[in-house]
């Protein structure tokens, strides 16, 4: 099974390449789901077909489906949020201010993630398409397990213990009512699934593909997107410059936009190296209905297979040397200075400008103590030393 992934800016036609690419499956014969996980869902108007909360044919062999976000935040986060609740109640927060602070930014689009997991599961689907919300902020959010994994590993399972033994007592004395089972089994269940779909998402047969326009702002981001899905572990098989104006029978006022354009794309051939950048030119008109669509997708990918699974290692990956290892870690666009890394134990703690994370190092490694790291041609490289008395201490900057 084959999962792709689109992700991109507001505005860029992410949704419109996303469709087309899922239609072009279908006509293969492959069996072809295509999920939006955006609130403002635009696959129905894309297809120009009623499309539901459950897979809805529109075509043969094609299936789309608008996740209900607000549904699968019901059910995963309801027990946890009804605890939640209880506890401001009784610090006296008023019940609209206290439903507003239990609520995660973006929690909605993360969980409704956990649709393509059910998916995945049935083994119903030759390739699943996922029109993301627009940001890389949804899959950056996707390592909260990993992030918790630390916590869920060594505290939650103590925590537990403690809490039923202690319960009663703390809940006279401090007169907050104490979390249940069922508030830990949920967070419990929570995390194992939102682990999943990490996994899922990062394995072999999954990639992402970031949408653009050639515009410098918008191509910013798109870089930043790029290394943040790298930072977090999923593999970037190629970039879509949409809305490219055609140099022919360009006159003067649209001749500058087309030399602006082509400063952008550049820029973007040199932002992206090494993956292919696909062109989508600008249309007379809208693309409406699978066949508009699939023309788009004919017109984007040419003679490319663009099903075909990802080729080469994923941004992870390590490498033994006679003195040890050495941990390779894809961070395009990212230069040393970006770069904050410090060890904890078995774990690396990653900062690279905003985003963090954490790193569990394998059993092969967690043995070792970090000789360096270095950022060269757009990846982070740690070298791992066998231990001495001279080790660096646990929790110490690189």
């Amino acid at each position: 099974m084959r999962i792709l992934l689109f992700t991109g800016k507001g505005g860029v036609g992410k949704s419109t390449v996303a469709a087309g690419t899922a239609a072009l499956a279908a006509e293969a014969g492959r069996r072809t789901l295509v999920l939006s996980t955006d609130a403002a869902h635009s696959l129905a108007d894309a297809f120009d077909a009623p499309v539901h909360a459950d897979p809805t044919e529109v075509a043969p062999h094609l299936f789309v489906q608008h996740v209900d976000a607000q549904l699968r935040f019901e059910q995963s986060w309801a027990e946890i949020q009804s605890y939640l609740l209880s506890v401001l109640e009784v610090a006296g927060v008023d019940p609209v201010a206290a439903e507003e602070l239990t609520v995660i930014p973006g929690a909605e689009e993360v969980l409704a993630l956990l649709e393509l997991r059910l998916h995945a599961l049935s083994d119903e689907w030759d390739v699943i398409i996922v029109d993301c919300a627009p940001t890389a902020e949804t899959l950056r959010l996707l390592a909260l397990p990993e992030a918790l994994g630390w916590y869920m590993q060594r505290v939650f399972p103590t925590q537990q213990r403690v809490m039923k033994a202690l319960r009663p007592v703390l809940s006279r004395a401090a007169g907050v009512p104490m979390p249940g089972g069922s508030v830990f089994d949920a967070v419990e269940r929570l995390h194992g699934e939102l682990d999943e779909v990490h996994a899922l998402l990062a394995g072999p047969q999954s990639s992402v593909r970031i949408v653009l326009t050639p515009e410098q702002v918008v191509l910013a981001e798109a870089r930043r997107s790029y290394t943040s899905l790298s930072l977090f572990g999923y593999r970037v098989d190629g970039v879509v410059a949409n809305r490219i104006f055609p140099a022919d029978g360009a006159d003067a006022w649209r001749a500058q936009w087309v030399e602006a354009q082509s400063g952008v794309l550049e820029a973007a051939r040199n932002s992206f190296a090494g993956l292919p950048l696909w062109r989508s030119g600008y249309r007379s008109e809208e693309p409406v209905g699978v066949e508009a669509l699939r023309e788009v997708a004919r017109s984007l990918y040419g003679d490319d297979d663009p099903f075909r699974a990802p080729v080469g290692e994923g941004p992870f990956r390590v490498t033994r040397t006679s003195t040890g290892a050495t941990l390779h870690l894809a961070l395009p666009n990212v230069a040393r200075h970006d770069v904050r890394l410090a060890r904890n134990g078995d774990e690396l703690v990653l900062d690279v400008g905003s985003y963090r994370r954490l790193l569990s190092l394998p059993a092969g490694l967690a043995r070792l103590r970090v000789g360096g790291a270095t950022v060269e041609d757009g990846e982070l490289r740690v070298r791992f030393r066998e231990p001495s008395t001279e080790g660096r201490p646990s929790g110490s900057a690189v």
